[in-house]
């Protein structure tokens, strides 16, 4: 007698979790984590409308909105945005430059690390504020001062993240790369790279994040332009509308680079196998 076992692959295998969501799902999730800041902004309203505050130093939602209206029909809004965007794009581009490059090399390369790395971890403990008068100094109050200073903040991040991630790479498939006599550059690009691109993205992200926690404090340097220089005129006039009103545009145009440099790095980490997409939380 011959026995014959048949195996069928589960019918949720053959096509992606993706692939058979509605489009209504896709939808809801990114509106889903709006739920939160607008209950918050309706429940101040409220709080304000109904006499249980003043709204006088925390203006309601209304008047902010109304601030930034006047702000954007003036064309400030959109001079100040843009004066804010080119120095962070600058900087994060100069940052994430020199810290790929040497958080490549320190990594990979033992003796450089020993060289150079505990000078930069030295110089990653100095608060961003005690760079300003160094920077002035060297380079005066215009525009190359603030870009250094972006470029400060975003370095670190990125380089810790990529020599970590190189460092953490598992032994055990470098050495199955090295049983097939891979050359260095084939070593890097095969076994390396896929390896510490994860924490790589994630170390850009937050280099992103502290470039823009870093253009505040380089628009305080005599900055006539820049979402920071509404930030001091209003302290300066007394317009805590006009403050929170550049404190919540920050907010907004951060996550919306943080989400296009979540996009944009996707394709490269479509290859990962990971809880978020196994679970839908992506």
């Amino acid at each position: 007698m011959v026995m014959t076992v048949e195996l069928q692959a589960p019918a949720a295998a053959a096509t992606p979790q993706t692939a058979s969501q509605p489009w209504a799902t896709r939808l809801a999730r990114p509106l889903l984590g709006l739920l939160l800041p607008l209950s918050l902004a309706l429940a101040w309203e409220f709080a304000v409308w109904a006499g249980w505050s003043n709204g006088r130093l925390v203006p309601p939602p209304s008047k902010v909105f109304t601030t930034i209206a006047e702000l954007a029909r003036s064309g400030e809004l959109t001079r100040h945005v843009a004066t804010t965007l080119s120095r962070v794009g600058v900087g994060f581009g100069l940052g994430v430059a020199a810290g790929t490059l040497l958080g490549g090399i320190c990594g990979y390369w033992g003796l450089a690390r020993r060289l150079v790395d505990p000078t930069i971890q030295a110089l990653r403990a100095i608060p961003s504020i005690a760079w300003v008068p160094l920077f002035i100094l060297w380079l005066g109050i215009f525009e190359t001062s603030k870009v250094a200073l972006i470029a400060v903040g975003v370095f670190f991040p990125v380089y810790l993240g990529l020599t970590g991630a190189i460092l953490s790479v598992d032994r055990k498939i470098v050495e199955v790369g090295r049983i097939f006599r891979l050359s260095g550059p084939a070593m890097i690009r095969r076994i390396l790279l896929p390896a510490v691109l994860p924490a790589y993205v994630v170390s850009l992200r937050v280099g992103l994040g502290l470039g823009w926690m870093f253009v505040v404090a380089a628009e305080f340097m005599g900055a006539s332009e820049g979402l920071g220089y509404l930030l001091i005129d209003g302290q300066q006039l007394g317009k805590p509308a006009q403050i929170v009103a550049a404190i919540v545009i920050f907010a907004i145009i951060g996550k919306a680079t943080d989400w296009l440099l979540e996009i944009a790095t996707a394709p490269m980490l479509r290859w990962q196998d990971s809880f978020a997409r196994q679970s839908g939380a992506a």
